[in-house]
């Protein structure tokens, strides 16, 4: 008897039609484990994730999670469709964070495929989508595109397929993305220990983090895990010794949040991820890599009804092995080497901080 196939082993380029829509499998409920997990895991220290006295202060009913944990755990969601047979992650772009997610919350997700690009190779292609992730009330929390490298399940002589969406190189900041409740009028530098607040950036200002961390092989197993992202260039070791880096990847989202989480010194109170313009992972991190990074204030703006708020446009670099020389180095070519073998990441994203 012929048994039957019940296993699911990915999509390849073939299998992706423009307007699909993938409706993604196992709804996930946040708990209060999860965000202790996450800051065990990135140590990341900003205030309106760490404390229901400030969160409350700030008009939220309780500490809402943080955005890149929410967006991560959403991302996940996507893999087993549309990256489990991935050759790379290659770029995001606008991400925003609509609605806070709060534990106890279950979030679901779907996507549509916006663009299709068959590389010139004839063995991998490019997908292009756009993915939404609401909660139980049907509320849309996140929304986000993306675009990754897919295998071709047959390898053949280039079809042509060549349908790349346009994508807004920044996403603009209006107070929609203020969450409803969120208020800063009763914010108090002890809370983070920094004096720095809104006007106290300018677009040009370079902010070297200082401090690294180095990726051990639990932790980003643990992180891969925690967001149910299946990807065997994250899962699989004994697959990925028979791959080019012959060892697994870190998943490029954990280096995303460990230089979030670096960031807060000098940026404690860029408070609210608002959203995410474009983000390049620019070469691969393993276990054992230590990371830095470091910000450029790329611009800066204030909303016309709103005195208690700014926001902030950031671009942190992460950097992988090198001395602060270096990263000073790589950061004033113009434009920035991302196949520098020490830069690992590119994120564009907007902060909302208090203008007191």
């Amino acid at each position: 008897m012929m048994a039957q196939q019940k296993t699911f082993a990915g999509n390849f380029f073939e299998d992706f039609d423009l307007d699909d829509v993938i409706v993604h499998g196992t709804p996930r409920t946040i708990t209060e484990g999860d965000v202790a997990l996450y800051i065990a895991l990135t140590g990341s220290r900003h205030v309106l994730h760490c404390a229901d006295t400030v969160a409350k202060e700030c008009g939220f009913e309780k500490t809402p999670i943080d955005n890149l944990l929410l967006f991560h755990v959403a991302f996940g969601k996507t893999v087993p469709e549309v990256s489990l047979n991935a050759v790379a992650n290659l770029g995001y772009a606008e991400c925003r964070f609509i609605n806070p997610a709060y534990t106890g919350d279950t979030v679901s997700v779907v996507s549509r495929v916006i663009g299709l690009k068959e590389n010139s190779n004839g063995k991998t292609g490019i997908v292009y989508v756009h993915s939404i992730a609401k909660n139980q009330s049907d509320t849309t929390l996140v929304e986000w595109k993306r675009w990754v490298m897919v295998n071709k399940k047959v390898p053949s002589a280039p079809t042509g397929i060549n349908s790349q969406p346009e994508t807004l190189p920044t996403v603009e900041m209006t107070e929609d993305l203020i969450p409803d409740t969120l208020s800063f009028k009763q914010f108090s530098q002890e809370w983070t220990a920094s004096n720095h607040l809104w006007s106290d950036y300018s677009p040009g200002e370079s902010i070297e983090h200082v401090d690294g961390m180095t990726i051990n092989d639990s932790d980003h197993s643990l992180a891969t895990r925690l967001y149910q992202n299946n990807a065997k260039v994250h899962f699989d070791a004994y697959a990925m010794q028979h791959s080019r880096h012959g060892n697994r990847l870190v998943y490029g989202g954990h280096i995303m949040s460990l230089c979030r989480a670096l960031s807060y010194n000098g940026l404690a109170n860029g408070l609210w991820l608002a959203s995410i313009n474009g983000g390049a992972h620019a070469n691969p991190s393993f276990a054992g890599d230590t990371i830095y990074c470091r910000s450029i204030i790329m611009d800066k703006g204030e909303f016309e009804t709103r005195s208690d708020i700014g926001w902030l446009r950031v671009k942190t670099y992460g950097f992988k092995n090198c001395q602060e020389d270096i990263r000073q180095q790589i950061l004033a070519q113009t434009p920035v080497n991302l196949k520098n073998d020490h830069v690992v990441l590119e994120l564009d994203y907007t902060l909302l901080a208090p203008k007191l």
